[in-house]
Formats: structure tokens, sequence, C-alpha cells
């Protein structure tokens, strides 16, 4: 995907960028590329894959979740998707980058500074430990080719407020991984309130986004520890 494509893409999805975000998504494109010569941060390494799966695929976000003044973590955002894109295109929008890799977070503190981005906040922690302290917090939580829908419920729904949603994106969403997540939702009072499926343009994949909402604030005992939630389905 050309940049000229991405821009007419994003124009069906409601999104018109001005000149400076585009100049700063054009930047963190070429740092992704040079910092990965260095540091393996993602296996898309070329100009028009960024563009295709990292930049527009984080921002397909949009049919699902409408990004205004609200605040937004990112579980396990890697070299920052899509948490750093969404940040870069709505600069109102508080940014929470989560993850347990050092050489990842390095990268991202290094970014937004090259960027000048002053809407994020990067934690180096594991998710289950950052939820346990931070339950009831965000409006929004994401996150992308993390783990399974039960464990992204388990991980994400503490995270928020009531009435906050949780964004899941998927390239594969089976059957069997959704109904393995229906206990989750019992038990941590959640919903499945929007679920689409559509395809990438330029051949580049299936895609599942779904929105669930916490209904009922988070029982203390959740999330249980990494093992317990990898091990043993609600």
């Amino acid at each position: 995907m050309t940049q000229n494509e991405f821009l007419n893409e994003l124009k069906k999805l409601n999104i018109n960028l001005t000149e400076e975000k585009q100049e700063k998504l054009a930047t963190y494109a070429n740092y992704l590329i040079e910092y990965n010569l260095h540091t393996n941060l993602t296996s898309i390494t070329n100009i028009k894959d960024i563009y295709l799966k990292h930049f527009y695929d984080s921002l397909t976000l949009t049919k699902i979740a409408d990004f205004k003044v609200q605040s937004l973590l990112d579980i396990g955002s890697g070299a920052g998707f899509p948490g750093l894109v969404l940040a870069i295109v709505y600069p109102n929008l508080k940014v929470t980058l989560l993850d347990s890799n050092n050489k990842k977070i390095t990268f991202l503190k290094e970014c937004i500074k090259k960027l000048n981005i002053t809407n994020v906040t990067i934690i180096y922690d594991r998710a289950e430990d950052y939820a346990k302290a931070n339950i009831d917090k965000f409006d929004y939580v994401t996150s992308r080719a993390v783990a399974e829908l039960r464990i992204l419920i388990e991980l994400g729904i503490p995270c928020l407020k009531v009435k906050g949603h949780l964004l899941v994106m998927k390239a594969n969403l089976t059957p069997e991984e959704m109904n393995n997540s229906l206990g989750a939702l019992t038990k941590l009072s959640a919903a499945i309130q929007n679920k689409i499926e559509f395809n990438l343009p330029n051949n580049g994949g299936h895609r599942t986004l779904i929105a669930l909402i916490k209904e009922q604030p988070t029982y203390s005992k959740y999330p249980r520890t990494y093992d317990k939630i990898k091990k043993h389905i609600l």
C-alpha cells in the first residue's frame, strides 16, 4: 500500500490526516525500518507493508470505536501497534503502551522522542501485574496479536472503567476460541457489543474486530497469575 493508497483508504474510514500527522507516520515508518536492522521488532519491514499491515490495520479500530478525548491502554504494544498509531492520529487520546519486552520498550521511548509526542505513557511490566494495580482506569483497552481471546478478556477487562470497551483485533478467530472465551465473559461481567469481519485492501488478509463492554466492577481475584490463566479456562 502506497502512502496515497493509505490516505485514500483512510478517507473511507472518515479519517483525514493533516500534513503533520502524515509526516509523523512517515518518520515512524522509516525509523522502524532503520531500528529493525539491528533490533528485531517486526517481520514486516517493507514500507508498503508497514502502511498496510501496521498503520492501516491499526486504524481499522475506528470501525468499532470513537477515539475522542478518552484514555486507552494497549496491551503488548510491541513496536507500537495499534497504540502509537492511534496516538499520532488522535492527539487528544491519552495512550498507555504496555509491554514486557525491554528492547521494544526502549524503541518506543526513543520513537516518541523522535516524533515529539506528549500524549503517550510507556510502561514496562507484565500485563497481569499491571492490571492488578490499575483496576477500573481506562475507557478503552486494546491488543493485537498477543493472546487468545479468553486471555485478553481476563487481562484487559479489569483495567477498564465500567462501560469501558475492550477492543480485540484478530486475524484468524476460530469458533473454538470464541467458545473458550464464554466463561471469561461471564466471570468478568463483560459482553460482546459489536463484532465485524472484513478483508484488508490489496489482499492484506482477513480481520475480525470485537468490541466488548464491561458491565460491572471487577472482582479483586482477577486477573489470576498468567500460569493459571493459560492452564485453566474459566
